[in-house]
């Protein structure tokens, strides 16, 4: 499986990603490689930054199925690049944001999003309103914290993850909510500290695609060319050209 990053980082931040595959049981026959994309926006806040991540990872994942992989997972709640990449590609690509969403609905009946920034509520509000399931959000609950994309949460768990808590037993006590779901795949640090600690469960979205995509290969399933039709005047030649300048514009 091919899981894209949707930030240039190093191999050291990379290994950080990786840190996911820890937190879930797959089968002994399914490796992982983890691909940054070549250019990114510096977070996700406004529409053109959504613009330039959907670019970002479309291209990173464009050569996939040809290079020999069977699935993609896409490393951002945000899902950016999910439907172009179903649009291109017959293998499953998953992304985590409605993942985790559709899977909240399977656990309880109301859920809470746990953010690290209030930023981040366009892509989370967008998500459900394409489900039509704002009516199960309890709460999208956020500390004003600005996300480190390279480092996550290294060096701040005992303050974050302390502060994570009290935030998620605010969605539960206050709220309602009966799951809660990490609102960022950069967040996975402190998914075992809450998981111990609260009284509902704790979805976990990087690694909960990692399963579903295990088990759409398992199951022989994949994304509706119905409902993502391929192009038909592909250019990815263009894509690969603008990303060789936004690339080098990034260094």
């Amino acid at each position: 499986m091919l899981v894209i990053v949707p930030f240039p980082m190093t191999e050291a931040n990379r290994h950080q990603r990786r840190e996911q595959l820890q937190a879930v049981e797959l089968g002994p026959d399914i490796a992982f490689d983890f691909r940054s994309v070549r250019a990114a926006p510096r977070n996700y806040v406004s529409a053109s930054d959504m613009v330039l991540a959907d670019l970002g990872v479309l291209e990173a994942g464009l050569s996939a199925e040809a290079d020999g992989y069977d699935a993609v997972c896409v490393d951002t709640v945000s899902d950016s690049g999910v439907a172009a990449l179903r649009s291109e590609l017959s293998i499953p690509v998953i992304g985590p944001g409605r993942a985790s969403v559709l899977t909240a609905l399977m656990l309880g009946k109301r859920f809470s999003i746990l953010a690290m920034w209030p930023h981040w509520r366009h892509f989370y509000d967008k998500t459900l309103s394409e489900l039509g399931v704002e009516h199960a959000c309890a709460s999208i609950r956020a500390l004003d914290a600005v996300p480190d994309n390279q480092n996550l949460l290294a060096g701040k768990e005992e303050e974050v993850f302390a502060a994570l808590e009290a935030l998620a037993r605010r969605c539960i006590e206050e709220d309602g909510a009966d799951v809660i779901l990490l609102g960022s795949t950069t967040m996975h640090q402190a998914h075992g500290p809450l998981a111990r600690c609260l009284p509902v469960p704790v979805i976990n979205p990087g690694p909960l695609s990692y399963k579903l995509a295990e088990a759409a290969l398992g199951l022989g399933l994949t994304h509706s060319r119905i409902a993502y039709p391929t192009s038909p005047a592909p250019k990815p030649e263009l894509l690969h050209a603008m990303l060789d300048s936004a690339s080098t514009f990034e260094h």
